[in-house]
């Protein structure tokens, strides 16, 4: 890692405000398996994913309809097929809709983050007119490595014919980076790979204390691991397009990159890891990631049980948008239309195997709001 220099902004410790400045909402609550992704449409529809991490998965994606979970686009598409990965949804981890209302889900071909087979992990557009797969991109083995977590998404439709795709890969046990993709071709490359900006620390640099205690992983052997032992997590890309904002989850910083440097092919990945600034220390460590068309990033701290937003511009400002003890592990973030930022909180920490193998998760979980009358980021 010392070959690597990142930059840093020029901050000793972070300017936070003091106020909290929002109310936490409850939207819908989960009795079944634990969800990740939330995601709304245009027109206000929501949709949320689980993943297979041992939870009865009836559906690992699924529309809220009138009150209640329904498969999506149907029960056909979320049953796996283990002869054909690519013929049907393994394991979801996100879902985003795009800035022309198009419904993207990221399969992370990674049940119980098992080693990933070519076809597993890929990436699902579904047309919300009709509810119909409309593209499917997968991801040659040389960039959705057996190691790789596809864990979450960003897009940027004004790059090239039909747009670009920014994904983190938060692998437990190797490489991390940035992938992208280009949407018209299907082509896809890796970024940032196994940069230091994208590992999360270990256990001597950095132990993160969920609900007073540490968040750590026991082993069958007896021995203890880092309980965030994933890279490149939650992904952000600013309101203009021009920097993606990330984090690994076992790590308090905040990192950025300059997209144009992701994107160009003819630049070697040097190039692209030269433009990395660290934004600072956030206070705690973070899942999702989110942005508005304000210029505002936002991030769950699951330490803390709340909700920051970041002002990358000479303010150089950290707020506390809101702390809730219901917030018990804050993981998605999602924008949306109506000026309300969504978020799902779903135990992660209280699961067994941080726990010494006893699952301490209470049901339900859910889903809140927070009114911030900002936009979501549509770059289209």
């Amino acid at each position: 890692m010392s070959n690597h220099h990142i930059s840093k902004q020029d901050l000793t410790l972070p300017a936070f405000t003091e106020e909290i400045i929002g109310v936490l909402e409850p939207v819908f609550y989960f009795n079944g398996a634990m969800p990740t992704g939330v995601t709304f449409s245009h027109k206000g529809r929501i949709f949320v994913n689980f993943p297979k991490w041992g939870d009865d998965v009836q559906f690992t994606v699924s529309e809220i309809s009138n009150g209640r979970l329904v498969a999506y686009p149907d029960q056909s598409l979320n049953q796996t097929d283990d002869n054909d990965p690519a013929n049907a949804l393994v394991s979801v981890q996100s879902l985003i809709v795009d800035s022309v209302d198009r419904l993207w889900i990221l399969d992370t071909g990674s049940p119980l983050f098992q080693p990933t087979e070519y076809g597993g992990p890929k990436m699902v557009c579904v047309d919300l007119n009709n509810d119909k797969v409309v593209k499917k991109i997968l991801f040659p083995q040389d960039v959705a490595l057996s190691t790789t977590y596809l864990n979450d998404v960003r897009f940027d439709l004004r790059r090239g014919k039909e747009g670009v795709a920014f994904i983190t890969d938060s692998a437990q046990k190797g490489p991390n980076g940035i992938i992208v993709v280009d949407l018209a071709s299907g082509e896809s490359w890796r970024r940032l790979h196994d940069h230091p900006s994208t590992k999360t620390e270990d256990l001597q640099n950095f132990l993160p204390i969920v609900e007073g205690r540490p968040f750590i992983e026991h082993q069958s052997d007896g021995s203890r691991k880092q309980g965030a032992s994933m890279g490149a997590d939650g992904i952000a890309i600013n309101a203009d397009g021009s920097r993606l904002y990330y984090c690994p989850l076992g790590s308090r910083n905040l990192y950025s990159v300059d997209t144009n440097t992701l994107v160009d092919r003819s630049l070697d990945d040097k190039k692209a890891a030269e433009t990395v600034v660290c934004e600072g220390n956030k206070g705690g460590a973070s899942d999702g990631l989110e942005s508005d068309a304000s210029g505002n990033i936002y991030l769950t701290n699951y330490e803390h049980n709340a909700i920051l937003r970041y002002s990358p511009d000479d303010r150089r400002e950290w707020e506390t948008i809101v702390h809730d003890p219901r917030l018990l592990w804050p993981d998605t973030l999602s924008v949306a239309k109506d000026g309300y930022l969504y978020v799902t909180a779903n135990q992660l920490h209280r699961q067994a195997r941080y726990q010494k193998g006893q699952d301490l998760r209470r049901k339900p979980y859910t889903l809140f709001r927070i009114r911030i009358d900002a936009s979501p980021v549509l770059l289209r």
